[in-house]
């Protein structure tokens, strides 16, 4: 709900959310630390690949000019070892795949093409189709001072290998850093056994991973106790983060203190309450430089409103613009019409189509490592029959997305 009242849609939401999210700052990590993160500036070529005229083919370099031989053979070239002399007329130099072309050579034969006899080869094959055969021409990748990689860019390994081939051993990168914050009595660290009364907390773990997938610099603060004070100790060592994202107690029992704990600590809520399933119970608002963002604490909305409405807010804070990758696939099994809430069904997806799985629980997590794939059901939406074509968010494309 908004400050009127209103209950807001999805797509409302989301837009809000995003409007109010600025960039993180840049800051420089080594390429091995940047798989998934995005590039702050435009990295540009310090050096040019290949940096001299290099074989592509293990054979002799001669003067196309002296086509069709025979050569006289006055060296060799090979990787990290050129030869230091020139080719002549009627002569060759012995020279390997990735070795500098020498001077005076304009032209590789490949070496199945000739027969050496000492000194002396001669052409046995057909020979180099044209000048300039099998030879990788300086700069043929890329110059110095050429723009390879744009700002926004989400980079991949191949990034990192043009990036570390280009002559960078650090790359500037935006990477949102988040905070997160469970909340509930009733909590244990995972691998703790829990007595009487109290669950193993799932929530930290898995949205933990979900967000450093998505490019974030995650912080897991632990758990805090339904108490107010406690849990204001805990939004203050968050103060640093540009994403604070709390687990529980974001609805209005008696003991869902998060949104009077936010207050307390100056921030100022800009929505609770979205059209939604699972997952109704969100806040939303800001602290300090922070965007806060209240998940519910079943793992499965919590897990839903992550990917719906943090991930697009972590790739808006890294300079990504990032959308939710729908598809549409065709349903397996008849879904019932749709209430006024929009609907994110577990469910597994296949070359065949789509089935939602039968039980859809907020607190099962069992059904949610099985999925792979939420079906989207809108507002309203009629009843479906088998073979129609349904909206479907694949959750594989969510943690990948470029």
């Amino acid at each position: 709900m908004d400050r009127a009242g209103r209950m807001l849609s999805y797509e409302d939401a989301l837009a809000r959310l995003l409007s109010a999210c600025g960039q993180a700052l840049p800051t420089e990590v080594p390429l091995a630390e940047a798989a998934g993160l995005t590039l702050a500036e435009d990295l540009t070529a310090t050096l040019t690949q290949p940096p001299f005229a290099a074989s592509a083919m293990d054979g002799y370099a001669v003067r196309w000019a002296d086509m069709p031989g025979p050569w006289r053979v006055v060296g060799e070239s090979a990787a990290g070892r050129g030869f230091a002399g020139r080719v002549g007329t009627g002569e060759a130099a012995r020279i390997f795949t990735g070795a500098p072309v020498p001077e005076g050579a304009d032209t590789v034969i490949v070496q199945e093409d000739v027969r050496r006899e000492g000194d002396t080869l001669a052409l046995t094959g057909e020979g180099p189709p044209h000048e300039g055969a099998h030879i990788r021409a300086a700069g043929k990748d890329f110059r110095a001072g050429q723009r390879l990689i744009a700002a926004g860019t989400r980079l991949s390994p191949q990034h990192l290998g043009l990036a570390a081939a280009a002559g960078h051993g650090n790359v500037a990168v935006r990477r949102p850093r988040v905070a997160i914050i469970a909340t509930g009595d009733e909590l244990v660290p995972p691998g703790e056994a829990p007595r009487a009364g109290q669950i193993v907390s799932s929530n930290g773990v898995m949205l933990g991973a979900l967000l450093r997938a998505a490019g974030a610099e995650v912080r897991d603060l632990g758990i805090f106790p339904d108490d107010l004070d406690a849990i204001g100790k805990g939004l203050a060592a968050a103060k640093d983060a540009d994403l604070v994202v709390t687990v529980g107690g974001a609805s209005v029992g008696d003991h869902d203190l998060v949104q009077k704990a936010l207050t307390d600590a100056g921030a100022a809520i800009d929505f609770w309450k979205v059209a939604i399933k699972p997952g109704k119970p969100l806040i939303a608002g800001s602290m300090g430089g922070a965007r806060v963002l209240g998940l519910p604490g079943n793992p499965v909305s919590a897990f839903v409103c992550a990917a719906l409405f943090a991930l697009p807010m972590i790739a808006r804070m890294a300079g990504r613009a990032d959308a939710q990758p729908a598809v549409t696939a065709r349903l397996l099994d008849p879904l019932p019409a749709n209430g006024n809430r929009r609907d994110h069904l577990r469910a597994r997806l296949s070359a065949e189509g789509v089935r939602a799985f039968t039980a859809q629980d907020s607190s099962m997590l069992g059904v949610l490592a099985d999925a792979n794939a939420l079906i989207i059901r809108p507002v309203d939406a009629p009843a479906a029959e088998v073979g129609s074509e349904v909206a479907v968010l694949v959750l594989d494309r969510i943690l990948l997305a470029p």
